[in-house]
This record gives C-alpha cells, sequence and structure tokens, in this order.
C-alpha cells in the first residue's frame, strides 16, 4: 500500500479530520479529535504509526519482524510503526480499522453521542 491510499482508506472513515499538527511533514488523522493514525510523508520507506492493543502487538511483532515495530516516537506499549510497502493492504486496513475502534471504544458519552449523530 503506497502513502495515498492509506490516507485515502483513513480519511473516509467517520468523523475523521486529517492535519500537521507537529510539522509539514507528518500526516495525523484523529477521529472526534482524537489521533489514531500518523505518517510521515518522507520517510523512506513509506510507513505509519497506528495505536494497537498491547498483546496483539507483541503477535504482530513477531509474526511481522521488521515490517511491524514498536511506534516510532510514540508509546512503545500501544503503537507500532508499519512498513506500509512490506505488508499485504488487506492487513493494513484491519489494523487500520482497529486503531480507529479502540480511539472510538474510549470516548466519553457526550463524544460518543456526538459520533452517532454524523
Amino acid at each position: 500500500m503506497n502513502i495515498e491510499a492509506f490516507r485515502e482508506y483513513c480519511i473516509n472513515k467517520k468523523g475523521v479530520t486529517e492535519e500537521f499538527p507537529f510539522d509539514a511533514h507528518t500526516l495525523v488523522f484523529k477521529v472526534m479529535g482524537k489521533m489514531f493514525a500518523l505518517a510521515g510523508l518522507e520517510r523512506l520507506p513509506p510507513q505509519a504509526n497506528l495505536k494497537c492493543d498491547p498483546e496483539r502487538s507483541v503477535v504482530l511483532r513477531e509474526e511481522y519482524d521488521g515490517a511491524i515495530i514498536p511506534g516510532y516516537h510514540m508509546s512503545k506499549l500501544h503503537w507500532n510503526t508499519v512498513i506500509l510497502e512490506q505488508l499485504p493492504p488487506k492487513l493494513i486496513m484491519e489494523l487500520i480499522d482497529h486503531s480507529y475502534e479502540l480511539v472510538v471504544s474510549k470516548f466519553t458519552k457526550k463524544l460518543k453521542a456526538t459520533f452517532d449523530s454524523l
């Protein structure tokens, strides 16, 4: 998966916005203001950071050694860096969905109500 396909998949999810809060090269995707994905636009090979359940992170890092690693500049427990060109697009989409769903599951009641009304 290239970075354009990654962006397209993320931005089409419900309640998602994109911004550059850190610098001009780090694209951040948020659902209802909560970050679920980052992509370094100048990183080679193309890669992105995604939230992940800690237990699942361990399994993924072992199974996809070198293609899924602890999150670069993020909490190593809750974030993975995925090398986009080294993984099947279907898996990347599944990992984006997982990250998105983790963030949505932690919404406050008020935020969840706003999200549900979109």
